[in-house]
């Protein structure tokens, strides 16, 4: 079983998708939109992905993560009946880590609905079996102030856009140039994802 890969960013897909090539092999892994914007290269420009590896009968995937407590939440996910792997990288393209736990805690099924692939039957069931589930350490606690208290956040729809084009390798400056010609569509929260990264990488081509 992999559990953590360190190497270089070979390719990188729209849909969050990375080939790392590790010592020179390319491992394929499914991540999170946004993945790569919340790693940091060293030197060499190398990242390190800590891994799930999901067997079936029929294949092996890997599924790459920025950080441990990102993993948790992953494997805590696709532990609550009828959620897949494809949909638990969907929620946490959507929701990062952090955000996710607030969701839960605060029982927003609006913001679970939201997630493409998501029914509301879907949401009633994670809102109900992630409760006190979700990784609370360092990683996943990293946007509260030092005092305890949250910092106040974008848009869900604006925040999960940003996150995303800072992930496939845009800098912030030219993420927040294309929300802000978006206008108001970038922070819905009820637009999916893809097509709001569509509209944003035809922006940033011009």
């Amino acid at each position: 079983m992999i559990g953590l890969l360190t190497g270089k960013v070979a390719a990188h897909e729209a849909d969050g998708s990375i080939v790392l090539d590790v010592g020179g092999v390319g491992y394929e892994l499914s991540a999170p939109l946004g993945t790569l914007g919340r790693v940091r290269a060293d030197e060499s420009g190398r990242v390190t992905l800590w891994v799930h590896t999901h067997v079936r009968e029929d294949a092996l995937s890997l599924f790459g993560f920025a950080d441990e407590s990102e993993r948790a939440a992953f494997r805590a996910l696709i532990a609550v009946s009828n959620v897949g792997p494809k949909i638990a990288i969907a929620v946490l393209g959507a929701l990062p880590c952090a955000h996710l736990a607030r969701v839960i805690a605060s029982r927003d099924l609006a913001a679970l609905t939201a997630v493409s692939g998501i029914g509301k039957k879907i949401a009633e069931r994670l809102l109900l079996e992630l409760r006190d589930k979700l990784p609370t350490g360092p990683a996943a606690s990293a946007a509260a102030t030092p005092g305890g208290a949250p910092l106040k956040s974008a848009p869900l729809g604006e925040d999960r856009l940003r996150s995303a084009l800072t992930g496939m390798g845009f800098r912030p400056t030219e993420a927040d140039r294309a929300i802000a010609a978006m206008g108001e569509r970038a922070q819905s929260p009820a637009v999916p994802l893809e097509g709001l990264l569509r509209e944003a990488l035809a922006l940033l081509a011009k």
